[in-house]
């Protein structure tokens, strides 16, 4: 059987929301045709959600843990078992990377091989499955599991679908693993790393705005601080989702264990202001909205209240000027009134002062 794959986006597949929620058990092969420093010739990776739990490559040629939980749940005859298999989908990389340059009439050059294929467990319970393959960063074929037949991207791909459902075994064999024994396995592991595959922290929302071009304002929305990775982060307008509009940048990881995303949309302030960011998230009982306060609307009010503190500053000093101008006035009166008496105690006070 040909060997071939796909490489996946890590930031495309979902995450885990809890004990209930989602949850993916992804595997990536990756093969070259021409390795190198710091690249081996076959390298694959595995994936719980959004977390590398083991990997292996063709110069240390083992199967190792790569997460805490997966290195303390399983001893070492899994990792020989794993070991094992990998080894023999080593050697199906070579072979197949010369049949596929020679579809695509290829004569030399690096070239790759990649294979993503895996299960998921959905937030309503139901489950699914995925083996997708191909060839230089592009699709080449993959496998519909629910009418078990293969799905090829161009006419090279057509070889090895009429080759691979010529067996009808083949396809079975595969809709078996993904319906039943990935989807075990998938929560032994959930199980495993439940300290932290579990875990819910909410997200946090910045609302800012800059100006743009030709008058028009760019509002951003910035979440960060959420864990699981999937979210939904949206511009409404009056109340209204305006998915076309908001231009949603990757989920990236903070450095810290979350994940943040930065959401944005352009704006005619002179002609609307009603705009808020709105986002869901596995660690929220409802979504999240909040509302963008336009600079000109802050500003009167900001010059409103200091307005009224300056108003109230300027009264409170006049009653304060006034009171010390009267008593001084009474003093003066009171000091003359001394001096033309020939009191002694204004002679006094005079020399002590």
């Amino acid at each position: 059987m040909e060997l071939l794959v796909l490489l996946l986006l890590l930031g495309a597949a979902a995450s885990p929301g809890g004990g209930s929620g989602p949850h993916v058990l992804r595997y990536f092969y990756t093969g070259v045709s021409e390795p190198g420093p710091g690249l081996p010739q076959f390298i694959t990776v595995g994936y719980v959600d959004d977390q590398l739990f083991m990997d292996y490559d063709s110069e240390r040629r083992s199967a190792e843990p790569r997460a805490e939980w997966m290195a303390r749940s399983e001893g070492p005859q899994y990792w020989q078992r794993e070991t094992q298999n990998l080894q023999g989908e080593q050697a199906t990389f070579p072979p197949n990377l010369n049949t596929l340059r020679g579809r695509y009439n290829q004569s030399g050059g690096f070239h790759t091989l990649q294979v993503m294929y895996g299960c998921e467990r959905r937030e309503d319970g139901s489950t699914g499955g995925f083996f997708q393959y191909g060839y230089d960063g592009r699709d080449y074929i993959s496998f519909d599991k629910d009418h078990e037949t293969w799905v090829a991207a161009d006419d090279a791909a057509q070889v090895s679908k009429r080759k691979w459902e010529a067996d009808r075994s083949m396809a079975q064999r595969y809709r078996i693993y993904l319906e039943q024994e990935c989807i075990e396995w998938l929560g032994k592991y959930v199980e495993y790393g439940k300290e932290t595959l579990q875990r819910r922290e909410p997200p946090r929302v910045q609302v800012s705005d800059r100006p743009s071009r030709d008058g028009l304002t760019t509002l951003s929305c910035r979440v960060h601080g959420f864990y699981p990775r999937n979210v939904a982060v949206v511009w409404l307008k009056k109340g209204v989702a305006m998915p076309q509009e908001t231009n949603r940048r990757d989920v990236l990881p903070s450095g810290d264990g979350t994940y943040q995303i930065l959401a944005t949309i352009e704006i005619d302030p002179s002609s609307e202001t009603d705009y808020t960011c709105c986002v869901e998230h596995p660690s929220l009982a409802e979504d999240l909205r909040v509302p963008w306060a336009p600079k000109s609307n802050v500003m009167l009010i900001v010059g409103v209240v200091i307005g009224v503190l300056v108003l109230v500053a300027a009264i409170a000093g006049a009653v304060v000027f006034l009171r010390k101008k009267n008593s001084g006035y009474k003093a003066a009166a009171a000091h003359e009134g001394s001096a033309s008496s020939g009191s002694d105690q204004g002679s006094n006070t005079c020399v002590k002062a």
